[in-house]
């Protein structure tokens, strides 16, 4: 029997793009950029994130990093700066506390979304 939360480990490896942003623009949104990095990395996949901080933007996404990417997670409290840029994307949208909860569902959600059609968004 294969465990809950094992499924998202299981898989062909896919290129992710993300953003983090929380209210204050601290501590969580580089907590959440943190974990998605190791979470996504730790399942074989390559991520690139940009975290919208107190300090602005930071790690920008080009728009070849969004135009290759399987899939766009974005992980936030607030609206983020720039959120058309994914419009046409395969996206996935949580909280930064349910995020640093359980990332989990996060993955589990790309890993359904991946293959869906373009444009196609899940909010957790």
């Amino acid at each position: 029997m294969i465990p809950v939360g094992f499924l998202w480990f299981v898989g062909a490896t896919m290129k992710i793009v993300g953003v983090t942003a929380c209210l204050s623009g601290v501590a969580h949104t580089y907590m959440a950029a943190e974990l998605l990095e190791k979470k996504a990395k730790k399942a074989g996949h390559t991520i690139t994130v940009e975290t919208q901080g107190a300090l602005g933007s930071e790690n920008a996404l080009s728009a070849d990093m969004i135009a290759n990417a399987d899939v766009v997670v974005i992980v936030a409290d607030i609206n983020i700066e720039g959120s058309e840029r994914f419009q046409d994307c395969r996206l996935v949208r949580a909280t930064i506390t349910a995020f640093l909860k359980d990332p989990t569902h996060v993955f589990e959600a790309l890993e359904k979304i991946r293959h869906a059609p373009p444009a196609t968004k899940i909010s957790l």
